[in-house]
């Protein structure tokens, strides 16, 4: 389901060979935009292009290993990006995972990883495609983050930390980037299905083995509290991102769109 037209649009998407960042390149894709998506796995990056190509046979996409928090990576798929699709106007920052972790036992060098990613994942490629996004029309700026922003979880105490300075960093971006005409927003989810989730699905004990995926995940949703009941799907993320990176969010910037199915209590 194609929600808006971006036809002639170039998009990137970090983060984008599975998960949340390859259904989002799906999206842009079926709304006509020119897709650059790049990933550590170059493996997993190979199959993603694959099916993508399989799938949009006639699509313009780019497809690059990045690290993200190598800023000369980042610059030299920036420079790729431009040459081959044309200036990006929409940028997707979709890297990083979550540790859990307690204050008693995360060292020092493990908050510091923590905060470097998260902070990194998004600095290094917007420094990077800055310079395009200024120069294109209705340039935007979408960063994946989690609900941990505004509603810390304990056991995850460096990633509720790093998430709730990115959250800050959107609104900084948002305020200095605006006269640009480049608008920046995020979105705050809560839990959706990825391969963390299936690794811990496969990994459950014993006494849990007789549960499917979908009575699984149905008891970790009643268990969180989740009101809709359920774990939220790549796609239903991939859609606030897609909205917030066109032209339908014309008006909206340094805002959040809470992707939760209600596991949010904050007013």
């Amino acid at each position: 389901m194609s929600m808006t037209n971006l036809a002639g649009r170039v998009a990137v998407v970090t983060g984008g060979s599975s998960g949340i960042g390859y259904a989002t390149v799906e999206l842009l894709l079926e709304a006509g935009a020119a897709v650059a998506l790049c990933g550590r796995d170059a493996a997993r990056l190979d199959t993603a292009v694959a099916k993508l190509r399989e799938r949009f046979p006639a699509a313009r996409l780019l497809a690059q290993s990045c690290d993200v928090l190598a800023p000369e990576q980042v610059a030299a798929f920036a420079a790729r990006v431009e040459q081959e699709l044309g200036a990006a106007s929409i940028l997707v920052n979709n890297a990083g995972q979550g540790r859990v972790s307690t204050f008693a036992d995360t060292a020092d060098e493990a908050w510091m990883e923590e905060l470097r990613l998260k902070f990194f994942s998004i600095i290094h490629p917007t420094r990077a495609f800055l310079p395009q996004l200024k120069n294109s029309a209705d340039a935007a700026v979408v960063c994946v983050n989690s609900l941990l922003a505004v509603q810390p979880e304990p056991h995850m105490v460096a990633t509720s930390a790093a998430r709730a300075g990115v959250h800050n960093l959107v609104r900084s971006l948002a305020t200095e980037f605006a006269p640009d005409g480049v608008r920046v927003n995020g979105i705050l989810i809560g839990l959706v299905e990825s391969g963390q989730w299936k690794r811990r699905f496969d990994a459950r004990p014993e006494e849990d083995q007789h549960l499917d995926w979908a009575a699984w995940t149905r008891r970790l949703a009643q268990k969180k509290q989740i009101q809709i009941g359920r774990l939220g799907l790549p796609e239903e993320a991939a859609r606030a991102i897609v909205f917030l990176a066109s032209p339908l969010s014309s008006y909206t910037t340094g805002s959040h769109i809470d992707v939760s199915g209600g596991l949010s209590r904050h007013v």
